[in-house]
């Protein structure tokens, strides 16, 4: 790998966790829905799924786990059907 191909991953890993941290600290402490929230999960999924092709598993194994812990704790209960999305 190059010095610049190696650089742009860099650079799409960083901006990845500033939406990922941003995302969650937004269902924290703003006033949104729980739909807002699951629909917040889903855009950065597909933003993550863009930057980085063929990688939506990592997605689920890495951050689905964090969002819906962030989700129970400010709403309650996930239902199975609802923690799948």
């Amino acid at each position: 790998m190059e010095e610049r191909e190696i650089r742009e991953e860099n650079r799409k890993i960083r901006f990845l966790r500033f939406l990922v941290d941003f995302s969650i600290l937004s269902i924290q402490e703003s006033d949104v829905s729980f739909e807002e929230a699951l629909k917040t999960v889903e855009d950065v999924k597909r933003v993550a799924c863009n930057l980085f092709p063929g990688k939506e598993e990592t997605f689920e194994l890495i951050y689905r786990p964090r969002f819906l812990r962030v989700i129970h704790e400010r709403f309650g209960v996930i239902s199975s059907d609802k923690a799948s999305l």
